[in-house]
Parts: C-alpha cells; structure tokens; sequence
C-alpha cells in the first residue's frame, strides 16, 4: 500500500467523483439531489443554476415496471380516461397495487407481527449527572428552550395570511428558501420526546404554542381550512406534480406531519392528531388528482424528488385511525423503483443519494409492522446487511457528499464529506426495527456503534444548537473544516440540526424494550446511566454504568431493582455484545455467581424479582483493529482502532503511518489518569497579552498567543506532560508535546522519539524571581536555558549581571498554568512510524485535527 502523503493525495480525487453521475431511479441529476448543492444555489442564483434545472428536465426517466410489478396497478387500472367518468375509489387502486382483494382491518391487524414495544420515554429517565449521555440530553433542552415560537412560525403565518411578529429564522429557515418550515416539523418531534424524557414545564408551554399557532395557520382563510399546512405555498407542490425544479416539498410536510403526530403521541396533544389527518386528507387528493389527471406512472415518477419518510408516517397514521385511505396514500410513497432492486437482493446503492432513500425503507419496516407484509421484512433485513457489509465506516454511519458510493471502495472515499449525520438518524430507525422484530443482538451492536460514535460525535461539547452536518473522516480532518463546518444556533438550520435535535431528545427510547404478558420480559440493550418504571411488571429498574477508563479494562455494569408491592415474576435480559470476550467476563446476582452467556447473545434471568435485587455484570473491554470496507489489496492495511464500541480517533493533521507489532499492546498502550497531574501550559506576558510555549508542525517550538476555547489544536499544542526523568533528581524532567506520546522536546529544541539525556531539562524556579514561574535549563548544558524572543524560542546561555541581564531573565521563565488540555480518561498512546499518537473517543473530540483509519503497513522512521 502506497505510504501516507501520496495516498492522501489519491482519497482527495472523491469530491468530485462522488458526485459525477446519477441513478436512473432518479429524475433529478445527482448534483441536484445534494441538499448542500440546492442550498449553495438557492444562495447564489445565477447561470449555474439555470443550467443545472435545464439537466433536470433531461432526467426524466420512467419508473422501471419489472424491478417490482406487484407495486404497479393492473393494466387499465386508473387511466386519464377512466378518471374522467369513474369516482376514485381508495380500495380498488389499493387491490390493484397489490394484486388482489384487501382484507377488513380487523385481519390487517392479526397480520400485524409480534415484536418487542419500545419502553415510553415517560418511563425512563436518564441519569443527570452521567457525563455523556445526561449532558447531551441536557444541552440539546437548553437549546429548545432558546428558540423563540414566533421565529419558528414566522414563515407559517406569512404564508397563512397572518400577522407575522418579530423575523424569520435565518438558514435553511430563511423566508426565501424553498425548505422553509422543515425544522419547524423536527422542532415539534424533539420538543414532545424531550418532554417525554424530562416533563420541563417551560418546553411544554413552547411546543404547545407552536401547535397552536400552526392550527390558526391551517385554518385561515388563504388555506381554506381544506388541511394544507405549510411554510410555502402550494404552488409549489403544483411544481412538483408537473415535474418541475423544486426544493423536496414533500420532505418539507413529512417533517411537518411527523411533528404533529409526535405531539400526539408523545405529548397527548389531540388538536396535532387532527391537524395530521386533515393534512393527510389535501395531499390525498393531490394525489388522487395526479392520478386520475395522468396516470399512477405519473404518480411514480414524481416520487423521484426527495420525499423524506410519508410513507413512514402515513403508516404511522393508519396504525392509529384505521382509515384505509391512510394505508393506501402510505402505499403510494413506498419508492418501488429503489425497493425493487432491494426486493431483488441486488447492491446497487452506488450513486443513489443516501438520506432520500434510507427513510423510504424505514416506511417499508412500518408497513411490514401494521400489515405484516413478510417482503417488506426482507427488504429492510438485505438493506441493513449490504449497508453494514459493503458501505460503512468504522463509526457506524455511511455516505460521502451525501451519496453511497461503490460497494466495499471506502478507502478512495475518506475525505471532510462523510457521513451525513442525517443518514445516521434514519439507519439507527432501520436498526431499531430489525431487532424488534427479530431480538438478535448484532442490530443492537450496530446500533450502540452508530449512536456513539455517529450521533454523540455532532454536539459540540456543551455548546448548546452547535452541531455538525457532516462528520470527516479523512486523515488530518477537523469537524470544523467541513464544507459547513459547525453550525449556528440561529442561521443554519440544515436538515441535519433537525435530526440532531431529535436525536439529543431520545436518547432514552433504545436501552429498554418489553415484551408484555402474564410473564413480563425486560431486554437491557445499552448501557446508559437511568432508570426505568417497569409498569407492567411494578417494577423499577436502575442502571449504573462505572465511568471506562483505558487502563481499567472492564465495563461495569450495575441494575437494582425496587418493587411497588410484593415483586413481580419476570424475565431480565442483557445483552452481551459481540465485542467483549468470555474471559474475563462474570455476573452475580445478588452476589452470587451467575454463568455468563457468550458474546453476542442475552443474559436471561427469570425470577420473582422483590426490592434489594441487584445484577451485577462485568464486561472486558479491548482494543481491535477493523480494516476499512475495501475488498482491494492495496488498502488491506489501512484499519480503524476500537475499544469496544468506542472509535478511537488519533491525533494528527495528515500523519496517519502507523509501525504495528504482533500484538496490538505492542504499540497502543493505555494512558494512566496519573498523567493528568503532569500535565502544564507555560505561559509569558507580553504587551497585555498571554503567550503560550507550543510545539510547531510537531517537530519545533514557537509562542503562541492564548488560544480562545477549548478543543482545539491550539489547546493541544500549548499542553506539555513532565515526565520524571528520574527518581533522584525531582526537578529533572522530560518535556512530552500532548499530542505526541513517546516523544520528547529535545536541548536543541527538536521534538524526537529519541529518548536520551539531550531530551532532559532541569526545570527550576523562574529566574525572574516571580512566585509560580519556572525555567527550563538545559540538562546537557548547565547555565543555558529555553527563552523567548517574540514567537521566536531559542537556546541562550547565562553570561552573569550586565545591562541586558533583566531581560534574559524575563525571557527565560515561565509561568506554570493550568493545562489547556486533559486526557479523556479512555486515552491511548500510539506508536507511529514518525511519531506518536494520542488516540482518544472521536464523539469527545471538538475543533481538534484527527484520523479514524491508520495505515498500518508502514515501517518506522527512526
């Protein structure tokens, strides 16, 4: 395998290739499907843009009808002709599409499939002070609690005719941006989950409001009180139906009418509920009309616009009105050109655009959940595999510029492009689904993987409404160096905030899932600090999760129980997952010896469970290495390093050459917490300002001004560890750069891997007299110390009293701070073939530079 730079150099060609063609299934040209490239021409208008909506009238491409004839109306089925004397019967075009007669609801609901119920946000309550996911939780409430109700409106009431106070949001929810209003819709989903997930009595009032004053705009006169509900006008959906250029309006009123559902469901607000239907009922007869003016061919074809997830929540509906109108409009969004190929069990994801498409098959999970239609089924369980298999980074999450690309190729795809945090809230949904219905532990694994290192990775810290669109992956990448880089809390507004927001709102609903009956059974599948009432069992079930740390290996896990009354006889089961291993592993129950299951199954335990039982579990923890999906040869070396579920990111801007052993402890070894008190930034005052010593390009070292924030580069740089050089001489120490374990500053200045008495410093108080300061004296050369001249750091030697002896002082000493930068307590020191490396969590990092993938064919440099 070719070595960094020149590999490097190969991976930076993906941006254009990623987006150079498009998929028949699609009549929009791939460029177009990009919701970055319709943003970055809504901005810019001009003669780009005009001859990109002239391609679009050049993709046209007809619904291929053999990838999924039982999809497709018999023949003669809903013509132009019949339309104009027949009255459009629902029944009759749903008997068409699939081929026969449709049974009562009564035997739609006995096809429905039994799976395990997701335990009710109201009931689980995660632990506020846990540090990861306790504070995602809570920075993702403050943020909902910031945004103003009449801003979200503002473009609602505009366009319903109504007094509009205050402005508009700016972003994708600016007022003249076709995707207006969708962040309204992901709004009024994580209000109601996070309501759900902590009853906050402020967010209740605000979620409330917003209902509210979308129900005054559906009812105005300019909407007819006919059910449209919309940021824009319905002219643009008269575009969409003509097959003409416009911005995903339907995407836009799927996130509208999931919100409104969500409140219904998660908030009890029945006001939502009827305002869904009505919505369901205007774009039903948009359809119908599409139908009976051309063809359900017509109908097809127009889905080839991003329609987000209307099937979804249209079977969502049914499921709770049993209005066959809702089953068959549901029916009418499942995209039968790109689950035809998937029906089929062919990989041909390549080029399609990822986020259009994985909420389409999330839909199918939902058909197959209220009619049990076994294909559906089959489809999401191929989907998933060749996604897993074939399109996947190590995080978990999948696509580069928003598109999949060739299957097992991703080693040419590492760039600031990849994984859309979208695609990784819907494949979460897909995941989800699967182990419902199936209880099989590796769709939970895959979910436990993309929720850590997918979905905590997009906040930044406890920067409330700071997230990402994109999550790099390339060597030497930054999430702030994305194309969007972080965003905004008031004028981004991507489509990608209003999945994280989702996100941060129910983190609680996958770690607890029942199945109910006279023999409860609980399924403990993540590990995450909080508490669950176990109403159907009377029982509450607490979870306590040790905090990890690299050098205690073993993850523990702790559930107690208390009952309301005399206990309950229930079945408890947790999971072991694929990643740990037998030895090691044990569990007692009320402290004694369980027998442990084997990895990648469930621990069960049945009993009368009574207040005071407590399950303890232990879990190793180790580290592995996982090769990048790339059946190439070439690329066999280029691997990602993980501590269980945990991607661990190493520290670099390019470097990514790793020298392995035999063993992966030959050349990754935990960094103790101990470290921690080593750690120091030195520092000057220069001119009212705060310099800091930092290293330069990881081999010299230079003043830097004071960086502003933390996790940055700057930070790491400006942070040094003085390692003891040894036991008999205290003030004698070796200078480590952060970010460069293994290494050491060395007498003249050089940062080396060599380790030898030119890398020792004396470091002794501050010649300048001053309480706290220190200087660095050369331990080869008494009397000569590090000093300053502006950015400037030299060697200078002591010459004794004279004129310019004040300002040697001044310049040799240092004041001792308190370190930029800490190590994350899972850390590790890695050995690469030019220098070192700190790995730590990627969801912990923030600005910092990194690479997820080594190439570990490289030999050392000395």
């Amino acid at each position: 395998m070719a070595s960094g730079p020149s590999l490097v150099v190969a991976l930076a060609m993906v941006a254009a290739a990623a987006v150079a063609t498009a998929k028949e299934c699609t009549n929009v040209p791939t460029q177009l499907s990009s919701h970055t490239v319709r943003a970055r021409l809504q901005g810019t208008p001009g003669a780009e843009e005009w001859r990109l909506r002239e391609l679009f009238h050049e993709h046209v491409n007809p619904t291929e009808e053999s990838t999924w004839m039982d999809l497709l109306p018999l023949a003669g089925t809903a013509t132009a002709g019949a339309a104009a004397t027949e009255e459009f019967d629902w029944a009759m075009l749903y008997r068409a599409l699939k081929g026969g007669a449709v049974g009562s609801s009564a035997a739609a609901e006995q096809q429905r499939p039994s799976v395990l119920e997701e335990a009710s946000l109201h009931d689980v309550r995660l632990d506020p002070g846990d540090e990861v996911y306790g504070r995602a939780q809570q920075t993702n409430l403050e943020y909902l609690l910031l945004l103003d109700v009449d801003r979200l409106v503002w473009s609602f009431r505009r366009q319903a005719g109504l007094p509009a106070p205050g402005a508009p949001y700016g972003g994708w929810e600016a007022a003249d941006v076709e995707l207006r209003g969708h962040f309204v819709g992901h709004y009024m989903s994580a209000a109601a989950k996070m309501w759900a997930s902590t009853h906050n009595g402020t967010l209740a009032g605000k979620m409330s409001a917003v209902v509210d004053a979308l129900h005054a705009c559906q009812q105005a006169a300019p909407n007819g009180g006919k059910g449209y509900l919309s940021a824009f006008p319905a002219e643009f959906f008269d575009r969409f139906e003509a097959i003409q250029p416009v911005w995903a309006p339907y995407y836009t009123i799927h996130k509208i009418m999931q919100g409104l559902l969500d409140q219904y469901t998660a908030a009890g607000n029945r006001k939502a509920l009827d305002m869904v239907v009505s919505m369901a009922s205007y774009f039903g007869d948009r359809v119908r009309s599409v139908i009976q003016r051309h063809t359900i061919e017509r109908h097809w074809t127009s889905l080839n616009e991003e329609t987000g997830g209307m099937n979804d929540v249209l079977y969502q509906l049914y499921a709770i009105t049993n209005d066959q109108r809702h089953l068959v409009l549901a029916h009418l969004f499942d995209k039968p050109c790109f689950l035809g190929l998937l029906a089929a069990q062919a990989d041909s994801l390549s080029d399609f655009h990822a986020n259009t498409h994985i909420p389409v098959v999330v839909g199918g999970q939902m058909r197959y959940e209220v009619t049990g239609d076994p294909l559906y089924k089959d489809i999401a369980t191929f989907f998933l595999d060749v996604v897993n298999s074939s399109h996947s980074y190590a995080t978990g999450g999948t696509s580069v510029s928003e598109f999949w690309y060739n299957p097992k190729r991703l080693a040419e795809t590492l760039t600031t492009e990849n994984e859309e945090s979208c695609t990784t809230y819907n494949m979460l949904k897909v995941s989800r689904h699967l182990f419902r219905w199936t209880k099989e532990v590796a769709y939970i694994d895959y979910y436990e993987r993309a929720l850590i290192n997918g979905v905590l990775s997009i906040q930044r810290g406890r920067d409330s409404g700071v997230m990402i669109y994109m999550l790099p992956q390339g060597p030497g990448k930054s999430k702030a160096e994305s194309y969007h880089g972080w965003g905004t809390q008031y004028d981004s507004f991507w489509c990608c905030y209003g999945t994280g927001i989702e996100s941060f709102s129910k983190l609680g609903d996958s770690i607890y899932f029942e199945e109910k009956g006279s023999k409860p059974a609980l399924y403990v599948v993540q590990y995450i600090p909080s508490t669950f009432n176990w109403k159907s069992a009377g029982l509450t079930v607490t979870q306590q999760v040790k905090p990890l740390s690299s050098s205690d290996q073993n993850l523990q896990v702790s559930l107690s129980v208390s009952a309301k009354t005399n206990g309950q006889y229930a079945t408890v089961n947790v999971r072991i997952p694929s990643w740990t291993s037998v030895n090691g592993a044990k569990a007692t129950l009320n402290d004694k010896g369980l027998q442990l299951a084997s990895p990648g199954t469930f621990l069960s335990v049945t009993k009368h469970w009574v207040s005071g039982d407590h399950l303890e579990i232990q879990l190793p923890i180790n580290l592995r290495t996982e090769a990048i999906k790339d059946d190439r040869p070439e690329y066999a070396s280029l691997q990602a390093v993980l501590f269980g579920p945990f991607l661990l990111a190493g520290l670099t801007t390019g470097d990514w050459d790793a020298n392995t052993g035999a063993a992966i402890s030959d050349w990754i070894t935990p960094v103790p917490s101990s470290y921690n008190s080593q750690l120091v930034t030195l520092t000057q005052e220069s001119g009212g300002s705060t310099f800091v010593l930092s290293t330069a390009n990881a081999t010299s070292l230079r003043m830097q001004p004071w960086p502003e924030g933390g996790g940055t580069d700057d930070a790491v740089h400006a942070t040094f560890r003085l390692v003891p050089a040894t036991t008999k001489e205290p003030s004698s120490a070796m200078i480590e750069p952060f970010g460069l374990p293994g290494m050491a500053v060395t007498n003249s200045l050089t940062v080396s891997g060599e380790k030898s008495p030119a890398s020792v410093f004396n470091v002794v108080p501050g010649l300048d007299g001053e309480p706290g300061s220190v200087s660095l004296e050369l331990g080869t050369r008494p009397g000569c110390f590090v000093l300053t001249a502006g950015a400037k750091v030299q060697v200078s030697c002591r010459s004794g009293s004279g004129g310019g002896e004040a300002g040697f002082l001044k310049a040799a000493s240092f004041k001792r701070a308190e370190p930029l930068r800490r190590y994350h307590p899972i850390s590790f020191a890695a050995r690469g073939a030019r220098r070192g490396f700190l790995l730590e969590p990627l969801f912990t990092l923030r600005d910092e530079f990194y690479t997820v993938y080594f190439n570990l064919g490289a030999r050392q440099v000395n």
